[in-house]
């Protein structure tokens, strides 16, 4: 789902000249990490370490991860996984509970079946539509605590976590850059952003662009000013594929199986964790406003922008005193 989620690339301010950083590709997409004056090749690398450790038990593409094991083996037996898949596997029923499935780990074969960043994109028809949707229910993955080991209980489904695991990943390269006591640091795992700490010079709060959905990679609709937050972006504009003259996006509906059409160009998160704004922000765009926004009030926890196909912006309690609006395509250099 997102299914990824897709995502805003944001524009980070600050001295240019003065910022150490390292950009490698992996999760599927373009990593970066800034450490300014207290980057290593030391902690960069210890990074992006945990970074492709989680990308080998986690990945869908690798054949022997974890994941990739558990749906080779679906509705055949339980497989033994690593602690950690078990972690984000319990979150993600989490989600996929609160959100009534909008966000699903099981999405694999909608995913697979669609196909959308492929070179020759084709339109599937209605009935392998409806086939890969008898396959998608979050209930059906059985977690053995005790035994580590993940069943599917019917052939033919197949995990997907490419809506969680970024988010899962910045976290833990978070958890890398405070304990080796550095203060601040922007994380960007391919739009899923983690502003670690605040600007030095002068101490402020960190300024993430939101994209403009309708205008080109680099043009800003507004700026969340955000410090130790993590600020994810699904929206229609990232991922998608021309068809027959029609554009059809990557962000697929659970219920019919169809790219979402809700009048949503873009949904936005800001929370604490970055593996939270990672799933919510697939499952509040498919919910649509009036229940996505519902949702993310009753957690408390995070806070929401939504851009309509108008371009018209509205906020969850809380997101409004976050974001200031631009008409400006880029920020201004400071």
């Amino acid at each position: 789902m997102k299914m990824s989620v897709l995502l805003i690339l944001p524009l980070i301010t600050g001295c240019a000249k003065e910022i150490p950083i390292q950009t490698e590709f992996v999760l599927g997409t373009v990593c970066t990490v800034q450490l300014y004056h207290y980057g290593s090749a030391k902690i960069y690398n210890a990074v992006f370490s945990r970074v492709r450790e989680i990308e080998n038990r986690m990945s869908v593409v690798i054949p022997d991860t974890d994941i990739a094991r558990i749906n080779r083996n679906a509705g055949i037996e339980p497989v033994p996984v690593h602690q950690e898949v078990i972690t984000l596997l319990e979150r993600s029923r989490y989600y996929a509970e609160l959100s009534g499935g909008a966000f699903d780990p099981t999405v694999g074969p909608l995913v697979k079946l669609w196909d959308i960043t492929s070179e020759h994109p084709r339109l599937p028809s209605a009935e392998a539509i409806q086939e890969a949707l008898a396959l998608i229910d979050w209930r059906d993955v059985i977690i053995n605590r005790e035994a580590e080991t993940v069943f599917l209980r019917r052939i033919g489904m197949a995990l997907d976590l490419g809506a969680i695991a970024k988010g899962y990943a910045a976290d833990e390269a978070i958890k890398i850059i405070k304990q080796a006591g550095i203060p601040r640091g922007i994380i960007d795992f391919g739009g899923n952003i983690f502003a670690y700490g605040e600007k030095a010079s002068p101490k402020s709060p960190w300024r993430i662009g939101v994209q403009h959905p309708l205008g080109g990679r680099g043009s800003y609709i507004g700026i969340l000013e955000v410090s130790n937050k993590s600020v994810v972006t699904s929206g229609v504009y990232e991922r998608y594929a021309e068809i027959d003259g029609v554009r059809y996006h990557h962000i697929l509906s659970t219920a019919d199986g169809y790219p979402v059409h809700n009048g949503l160009l873009s949904v936005t998160i800001i929370a604490d964790a970055s593996v939270d704004a990672d799933a919510l922000s697939t499952a509040v765009f498919a919910l649509g406003y009036e229940q996505g926004k519902a949702l993310v009030e009753s957690l408390g926890t995070a806070d929401a922008v939504f851009i309509f196909a108008d371009t018209a912006i509205r906020f969850s309690q809380g997101a409004e005193a976050l974001f200031k609006e631009t008409s400006a395509s880029r920020f201004p250099e400071k």
